[in-house]
């Protein structure tokens, strides 16, 4: 707070005021209004040079529809350095229910927007793959096979259940990487199972296909 004042109501509401500015700071302005008199009660990190008891420029409370909310936001603003900030508004009430002042909390986005741009730049498509390099990279079709699954069906290797892991190694069948002799070693540490278990499942897999093959030869002797 940069001015002390006797008012009354900055003691009631500045703890909360301050617990706002200290949470987002020094990021968020904070600022205590009192609309009726249109003057500023307090201020915590202030991002102008306005003071206790300048004008708040707000419009009247007495206008205010009863049955509107008492939060208003977040609605763009902007500051004269051209700093474009989220700002959110609540009239605070007194034990009667009339509005008694207004907290305001003036957000600066430009460090939000400076992170997310630099994050955009880092998630930016990237150029295709040079495949000449990996195309006997064994390792990056099994990444491959299993990212993609794990992407897309949104939920970690740990929470893989027996189906999940039987789809990820025909997947990985097909692409040919058992084919490789150092295969299921490296196959059981990326799904996070024993080799044991990664056995079992192969076995498990190899019997599926021959019975659905022997169905399909039958089918088609009929």
């Amino acid at each position: 707070m940069t001015v002390e004042t006797p008012d009354p109501r900055v003691p009631t509401w500045a703890p909360v005021c301050r617990a706002v500015a200290l949470l987002l700071g020094p990021y968020a302005e904070v600022v205590l209004h009192d609309a009726v008199a249109d003057r500023v009660l307090a201020v915590w990190n202030p991002m102008t040079a306005r003071a206790p008891g300048d004008p708040s420029l707000l419009g009247e409370l007495d206008t205010l529809d009863p049955s509107a909310p008492d939060v208003y936001g977040p609605y763009e603003k902007l500051l004269p350095d051209g700093r474009r900030l989220s700002s959110v508004s609540a009239v605070l009430r007194d034990a009667a229910g009339r509005p008694s002042a207004v907290l305001c909390v003036n957000l600066d986005r430009g460090p939000l927007e400076q992170a997310a741009a630099l994050l955009a730049g880092f998630a930016a498509p990237t150029a295709p793959r040079p495949e000449p390099l990996f195309e006997r990279d064994w390792t990056e079709r099994m990444n491959d096979v299993i990212g993609g699954y794990v992407r897309a069906q949104g939920r970690p290797l740990e929470r893989f259940g027996r189906e999940d892991r039987l789809a990820v190694l025909r997947e990985l069948d097909q692409a040919g990487v058992f084919a490789v002799r150092r295969a299921v070693p490296a196959v059981a540490t990326a799904l996070r199972v024993s080799r044991s278990t990664l056995y079992t499942l192969l076995a498990e897999l190899k019997q599926t296909e021959n019975e659905n093959k022997t169905e399909t030869e039958n089918e088609n002797d009929r």
